[in-house]
């Protein structure tokens, strides 16, 4: 069986950092935007996917022009809504339900928010529409760590483990079927 290049880019910085964005629809910089394009030099993507969220949009945008490559806007693609924090800084949230949720997502969303799981079942209908051509999708730190579950096996737990900082790829080759499974080929700060 023959596997293909699965990239997952985290959108570029947006203008304040530290804020819990779920579906906050914040706009990247211009200095993240062009980090992320040079990130996604030279991959050989013949697919580019974003998240319909401005700073997935706008940076897929930027690639989908240095690249030459048409973009495809999926919303599955979008990160966990943070619900009743969602903008909010972390510092701001009760630390005890904040520390809740870090543990475990589904078993304590945040209020008004989506459970984990949720999340999980968005990026794996995702990742099902995907053909076996290399692929580049612009998307968020949560997205990515649900597909690292998804593809890789690891445990919710596990994923809190990988810095996803603003920027980073992360590479993959993929081997489709009834359940695709992954190895990790790279992470790029």
């Amino acid at each position: 069986m023959t596997g293909f290049a699965l990239h997952l880019l985290r959108h570029g910085a947006p203008a304040t950092t530290g804020l819990l964005l779920g579906r906050t629809d914040a706009a990247p910089t211009a200095g993240g935007i062009a980090a992320c394009v040079s990130q996604a030099e030279d991959l050989g993507i013949e697919r580019l996917i974003a998240s319909d969220l401005r700073r997935c949009r706008l940076t897929g945008e930027a690639i989908a022009a240095a690249a030459g490559v048409t973009i495809t806007i999926d919303s599955r693609w979008r990160e966990l809504d943070f619900g009743d924090w969602d903008g909010k800084p972390g510092s701001t949230v009760d630390p005890d339900r904040l520390g809740r949720f870090w543990a475990d997502p589904d078993a304590n969303p945040p209020p008004g928010g989506e459970r984990w799981s949720d999340l999980v079942a968005r990026v794996e209908a995702a990742l099902d529409a995907i053909s076996t051509r290399p692929t580049l999708v612009v998307t968020h730190g949560g997205a990515i760590r649900a597909a690292l579950h998804l593809l890789c096996g690891f445990e919710q737990r596990q994923l809190w483990s990988f810095d996803l900082p603003y920027g980073v790829l992360v590479s993959l080759n993929v081997w489709p079927g009834k359940r695709p499974s992954a190895q990790i080929a790279g992470i790029y700060p």
